[in-house]
């Protein structure tokens, strides 16, 4: 566990302490940020306290006592409620603030694992808890150089699985052949495990109205075909399978099918694409000039550029989320329409950065993935500048 690094952030931040909680597993973030696995199912309730200076000390359950053993610090155990009320008061002695994975007003609900009522029993014994969004961010969102060099190498195999599906629908219509949306992800997918990549879920692949829904996915039996004068939308993300500190890369194409593009297909899509550029410049000068920035000020650079040119309204979500293991991750989103998302953007973190515009007829996205080092913010892959011609 990374104890002195805990605490020293815990004295950067000003509070007495980080309060972990637990029950039936629902908290991922607490064993990952402690770096332990529960010898079991965990069917009771158990507490952890860091705090800023001192010993770490652990409440659990009678039923399950051993449950925190890997952990340092002494252990004490509860059985009633009564004696977890009481035990939580004596594990909390001393602080008057302390940290929990709570978001206020959820604002970032992949932070706010804790139930509202832990969090009353926290305040009824007279102690303040705050959102660990920053602390889960430090120690969760931010990348090793392994990760880094996953990340990059997934993105040059999905870059390349890209390519190839685009050029799987030019071929098959050149020669005459029917395709739909839900035979290029199966393609895809196919492709991804040929090349060592797994994926949750996905991918996307959308043609006109469908690429106006930007959770769209094919299935079988609900498919459009893919012709000549369609907008085509890819969005694939995967991470490399045998990692277990694998991280995803995760971009979205569109290519039009014909010579021929109308105007305002090339005009949308040309606005999206220089509002994902002023997305990505936001953060670059920010960062050149040390400058603190946070994630919805990059949406307000993207959204106002999209805004000012006559399309804010169908710009239907964020400009970007946190990634990391899972493709949605716990650092800061580039958000302030879902959200207002205050966390500051941090070195060793990587975020999409991902404007559309969607019209009843087709949709158009863009994203590129951004890494922020020390001194550098860098988009990681290939950037689109143009429609991909699809044949």
């Amino acid at each position: 566990m990374r104890l002195t690094e805990i605490q020293s952030a815990l004295r950067e931040q000003g509070l007495d302490g980080w309060l972990f909680f637990d029950h039936h597993e629902r908290d991922p973030l607490a064993y990952r940020i402690l770096e332990f696995r529960p010898p079991r199912h965990v069917t009771r309730r158990w507490y952890y306290l860091v705090p800023a200076e001192g010993e770490p000390r652990a409440l659990v359950h009678r039923v399950e006592p051993t449950m925190l053993d890997v952990l340092p610090g002494a252990k004490n155990v509860y059985s009633g409620w009564q004696t977890q009320t009481e035990g939580l008061r004596h594990l909390l002695s001393g602080c008057k603030t302390v940290a929990m994975q709570y978001s206020p007003l959820c604002a970032v609900p992949y932070v706010a694992m804790v139930d509202a009522g832990t969090v009353e029993l926290v305040r009824r014994l007279g102690v303040d808890v705050v959102t660990s969004a920053d602390l889960v961010q430090y120690f969760e969102a931010r990348w090793t150089d392994a990760q880094l060099e996953s990340h990059m190498e997934a993105g040059r195999k999905v870059d390349k699985v890209r390519r190839s599906a685009f050029e799987e629908i030019g071929s098959r219509l050149k020669r005459n052949q029917g395709v739909t949306e839900f035979e290029i992800q199966q393609y895809i997918l196919q492709a991804f495990e040929r090349s060592g990549l797994e994926t949750d879920h996905g991918p996307i692949v959308a043609v006109n109205a469908n690429a106006s829904n930007p959770h769209y996915e094919p299935a079988a039996a609900l498919s459009d075909p893919i012709r000549p004068g369609d907008v085509v939308l890819i969005d694939l993300w995967a991470k490399l399978k045998d990692g277990a500190d694998a991280v995803y890369y995760d971009i979205t194409w569109t290519g039009f099918v014909g010579s021929q593009v109308p105007d305002e297909v090339v005009k949308v899509f040309e606005i999206v694409r220089d509002a994902r550029d002023a997305g990505v410049k936001r953060v670059q000068d920010a960062v050149h000039a040390r400058e603190p920035l946070m994630g919805y000020q990059v949406d307000d650079a993207t959204r106002g550029y999209i805004a000012g040119r006559g399309y804010g309204e169908f710009f239907v979500h964020r400009t970007g989320h946190s990634i990391g293991r899972d493709v949605h991750g716990s650092g800061a989103n580039m958000d302030n329409l879902e959200t207002h998302d205050e966390r500051r953007i941090i070195p060793g973190t990587c975020f999409s950065v991902e404007p559309g515009i969607y019209l009843p007829h087709f949709g158009i996205r863009s994203e590129v993935n951004v890494y922020v080092g020390e001194r550098e913010a860098r988009v990681t892959g290939e950037q689109q500048r143009e429609l991909v011609p699809v044949l």
